[in-house]
């Protein structure tokens, strides 16, 4: 990767409809919120946020709809200094997501697409060489999956990483693994591709990591929440990277910092394990503060984390 080069997102651009509970309700039951507050979110927005605060240079390929969610959802991209150029108003509704977030940092969510399910492949083909030219690509599953299949098959030909983050879970084909430089599934995730049952969970993580990486995945990098980060690369080594000990408020978003922060430290010449820490303090950090993209930190910050963190280790 080259440290010059962008770092381009193709993905979802939402608004988080943002209740706050003692709870996360069961099914049928009705409780009553605290809070009530509406973020910018979206996972592919979140991730070029939280490149753009950590001070490199990012593009968003994607699309928002024509209602007043849209212009907002635009003009803080633009405020947060990602390029929106190649972001397309669909008319219609934009994305939507309701998230209901406990008092222990826990959250629920349904998205609902909107314009987000607009953008085809046919788009990204006008738009080639903007993919061509990227340092790596971000993507997510908040959109069309033959979009993303698409651009996994122009990622693979250009010869440009791709981190796929595979949520919300969804049957990919084999040869999509394949192209992907970097998937990021947290265990659930994980289990889903690795296992193709419906006992997702009785999976270890380190038995769906080497699973995936059996069906062509060229690395994984495993998210286990408070339990920190499993990577696998391509040598077939496993690193175990543990998380910070932080007080959670809000793990809203905090996939997506964990996916702009290893981007980031990989353009900046970080090694994959250097970069996964580097992306787990950007995580850590960002579940402290309320909201999605409001909740991610600078470079600065991160630097500043990391070092008090390291000043604690007797």
């Amino acid at each position: 990767m080259t440290p010059s080069k962008p770092v381009l997102v193709v993905g979802s651009i939402n608004t988080d409809l943002v209740s706050t509970t003692s709870r996360i309700p069961l099914a049928g039951e009705t409780i009553l919120g605290r809070d009530f507050k509406i973020y910018p979110g979206g996972k592919g927005a979140n991730q070029a946020v939280a490149v753009a605060q950590l001070g490199h240079p990012v593009r968003i390929i994607g699309r928002v709809g024509s209602d007043s969610f849209g212009h907002e959802a635009r003009t803080h991209l633009n405020r947060a200094g990602v390029d929106t150029e190649l972001v397309e108003t669909h008319e219609g509704p934009s994305g939507i997501a309701v998230i209901c977030v406990s008092e222990t940092g826990e959250n629920s969510i349904i998205v609902t697409p909107g314009a987000n399910g607009s953008l085809t492949p046919a788009y990204l083909d006008q738009h080639r060489c903007v993919i061509r030219d990227a340092g790596a690509v971000l993507t997510q599953l908040e959109i069309p999956l033959e979009t993303v299949e698409y651009l996994s098959e122009i990622c693979w030909r250009e010869g440009v990483p791709l981190i796929l983050d595979p949520a919300p879970a969804a049957t990919l084909a084999d040869r999509v693994l394949r192209h992907v430089r970097w998937l990021t599934p947290n265990q659930g995730e994980a289990a889903f591709y690795a296992n193709d049952s419906a006992e997702l969970m009785k999976i270890e993580p380190r038995e769906a990591l080497q699973r995936l990486q059996q069906k062509g995945v060229q690395g994984v990098l495993l998210k286990l929440g408070k339990e920190g980060v499993l990577v696998g690369d391509r040598d077939g080594r496993i690193s175990a990277m543990p998380a910070f000990d932080v007080e959670a408020i809000d793990t809203t978003a905090a996939g997506d910092a964990f996916n702009g922060g290893f981007a980031v430290g990989l353009m900046m010449g970080m090694s994959v394990v250097e970069s996964a820490r580097f992306a787990t303090a950007v995580a850590g950090i960002s579940v402290t503060r309320p909201g999605a993209q409001p909740s991610m930190p600078t470079k600065q910050e991160v630097e500043q984390f990391m070092a008090e963190q390291a000043a604690k280790v007797p």
